[in-house]
This record gives C-alpha cells, sequence and structure tokens, in this order.
C-alpha cells in the first residue's frame, strides 16, 4: 500500500480499542500513512437511546483523532434489531453527530453504508438514497458503500448501489435542513416497515454482465423505479440530467 492509501484501524464498542489496534495505529503513524479509524456504535445496545447513542457518535468520533492519530473517521451508527445503517434511528444518530462535528471542527467525517435490502431491489436503492441525503445535509465528506444485504452475503455489492449513494447525495446538495429532513420523513417510511420481509435481491454475476462489467437491463428498470419514487418525493436531480 502507499502512504496516501486509508490505512484502516478500528475502535470497539463502545468507546474502547484493544493493544492490537494500538500496535497498528503506531505502524501506521511512524510509516507516515494515511489513517481511517473506523467505528460502529450501536443504537439500542451498551449505549442506549437515541440521544445517548448520538454522544457516544460524537465522542468516539472524537476519539478517532485523538487515539489513532486519524486522517479521517469512518463512522456507521447501527441499529441493534436490524443491523443496518440506514433505519431511522441511525440515520438519526449519524445525522446529528455530523452536524455537530461539522459546525465545530474542520474533521473529515465519512460514513459506511448497510442495507437490509440486497441488489437489484428497489428497497436497496431506496435506503441507500436516505442514507445519502442524510450524510450530505449534514456535512459528511465521504460516503462509503455500499454493503448491500447487511454486508453479510458474499457478492451481494454492485455498482449500481454506489451510484445511487452519488446521485442521492448530488441531489440534495446544498438543500435546506429542513427541506431534507422533510423528504427523509416520507422516504423512510416507505421501506422500514419491510424490515422483517425484505429481499435478499441479486448476487452481482446476476446484477452485471461479469464480462462487460455494465448492468443488467432488469437492475436498469429496478433503478429507474426508485429514481421516479425519488422524485416524486421532491428530488429533481434526475429531471435535470
Amino acid at each position: 500500500m502507499r502512504q496516501s492509501d486509508s490505512h484502516e484501524v478500528s475502535q470497539l464498542n463502545e468507546l474502547k480499542i484493544d493493544v492490537g489496534a494500538l500496535i497498528f495505529t503506531a505502524h501506521y503513524f511512524l510509516a507516515g500513512d494515511m489513517v481511517m479509524c473506523e467505528q460502529m456504535p450501536i443504537y439500542g445496545g451498551y449505549a442506549g437511546g437515541l440521544e445517548e447513542t448520538t454522544i457516544v457518535d460524537v465522542a468516539t468520533t472524537i476519539n478517532a483523532f485523538v487515539m489513532t492519530h486519524a486522517t479521517w473517521h469512518l463512522d456507521g451508527p447501527v441499529h441493534v434489531r436490524w443491523g443496518i445503517t440506514t433505519a431511522r434511528e441511525a440515520l438519526a444518530v449519524a445525522g446529528h453527530c455530523a452536524m455537530a462535528i461539522e459546525a465545530n471542527t474542520n474533521l473529515m467525517l465519512g460514513n459506511q453504508y448497510y442495507t437490509i435490502a440486497g441488489p437489484c431491489t428497489v428497497m436497496c436503492l431506496l435506503e441507500t438514497a436516505a442514507q445519502a441525503m442524510t450524510d450530505t445535509a449534514s456535512g459528511r465528506e465521504v460516503l462509503s458503500g455500499v454493503a448491500a444485504s447487511k454486508g453479510v452475503a458474499t457478492n451481494y455489492t454492485t455498482g449500481m448501489e454506489a451510484r445511487m449513494m452519488a446521485e442521492a447525495a448530488r441531489a440534495v446538495a446544498g438543500m435546506e435542513t429542513e427541506k431534507v429532513n422533510a423528504i427523509l420523513d416520507k422516504l423512510v417510511a416507505l421501506y422500514e416497515k419491510d424490515y422483517k420481509t425484505a429481499p435478499k435481491g441479486k448476487p452481482f454475476e446476476e446484477c452485471y454482465d461479469t464480462l462487460t462489467l455494465t448492468p443488467s437491463q432488469e437492475y436498469l428498470e429496478v433503478y429507474d423505479k426508485a429514481v421516479e419514487i425519488l422524485t416524486g418525493l421532491g428530488l429533481d436531480y434526475w429531471r435535470k440530467m
């Protein structure tokens, strides 16, 4: 790896770190590497509820820069019941934490994406859009995703989810926070009722032509359905394209 590549070191939940991570940190620091410190506070876990988890998220973000000399911090508040970052509560934690840090520092913040639905499903794309909108409106500089199907199914991630992440972010760039919140409230309501029956989707080889690395016609049509829904909610990005 080059010094300019992000070298990862992870904190533990909540506000803990192990000796192994400190060894990695010492090596990266002495080598002059760029350090990305990752940590995913758990809503509903040791930290508690929304307010408590947000406080822990702010603390662990600051701790990343103090203890590991991080170049940037990769967040990822996750819901203890669903194991995803796109739940309403996880989005609230991430949004409030980022806005608090951005208002008082010049630290570089990122967030990682874990959807409950899998590739080639409208639900996965709507989840992705909701988090991208939250991250952008709250001032995060780095969007890291998407680990579809909760990031636990082999081969269940594609470039189309990343495309939605980017386009949804651009759709709300510069938009008033109140307007973003109003759209988000309606958007999350569309998919949060389906967590128990969330579609696993399809593996990469069924979503893309593996020779040309282009998305399937089916996935392009699924993407268009998601865009239609987002446009109906008030995002005019795709009308301008």
